[in-house]
């Protein structure tokens, strides 16, 4: 991750230089994708290549997984997206389907926004949604990496797999989401941390599980 830099005068008020990139802990089990285009293909083969190792009869489905995963990698790059990371941990015969979008939004204000502010915005703006929609929870969290919005949601979807996590089950369901929105250092950009799975029985653990991925979050210089 590279945030925009930009020059500034050495004097006291001077706010802390952006950092270079960030680290995160996650769990084994999840996989990589980066988007960039020029690395996203050897991502994307890299992972189909894993999850096909051993079987050679299905030539068909492998071409679909990779096809998928390829679009889906493109999307999230022309969204602003860093990363993705898929969960390919296994329950016996079961994968656990979930996923992590790491995006950098820069948002278009001469000063930082504060944590707080954009807090408010985001639940005015859960106000104004749909009367059937699930109302979000939005909070303020303090995290090793700074001061951050925590946002979880529950959207019902159609049947069929969850957004970037292969292997999900069949049938009408719940996504569960939990988003981190922290503000880099030393510019007016957000890093977002999008968490999600088709998992709503079991969402808190899941949702216990993501805030230990983003709490883990360092900056580096």
């Amino acid at each position: 991750m590279k945030p925009p830099e930009s020059p500034a005068p050495s004097t006291p008020s001077t706010p802390p230089a952006p950092p270079a990139d960030y680290r995160l802990l996650l769990p084994q089990g999840w996989f990589r994708i980066l988007l960039d285009p020029g690395q996203r293909d050897k991502s994307v083969d890299a992972l189909v290549e894993r999850q096909f190792r051993g079987i050679d009869n299905a030539p068909h489905l492998k071409e679909e997984l990779r096809g998928d995963l390829r679009r889906r990698a493109a999307k999230a790059y022309r969204s602003g997206g860093i990363e993705l990371y898929l969960s390919l941990q296994a329950v016996g015969p079961f994968t656990i389907p979930a996923s992590l979008l790491v995006t950098l939004a820069p948002l278009r204000h001469a000063e930082p926004l504060p944590p707080e502010d954009l807090a408010r915005a985001l639940a005015e703006d859960a106000d104004d949604e749909d009367a059937g929609t699930p109302v979000p929870e939005v909070g303020v969290e303090e995290l090793a990496a700074g001061t951050a919005v925590r946002v979880r949601r529950l959207a019902p979807q159609p049947g069929g797999a969850a957004p970037g996590a292969p292997g999900a089950p069949d049938g009408d369901h719940a996504s569960v989401s939990v988003e981190y929105h922290l503000p880099v250092p030393g510019t007016t950009a957000y890093l977002l941390l999008t968490f999600s799975t088709p998992l709503e029985p079991i969402a808190d653990a899941m949702a216990g599980l993501f805030d230990a991925i983003a709490g883990s979050l360092t900056w580096t210089e």
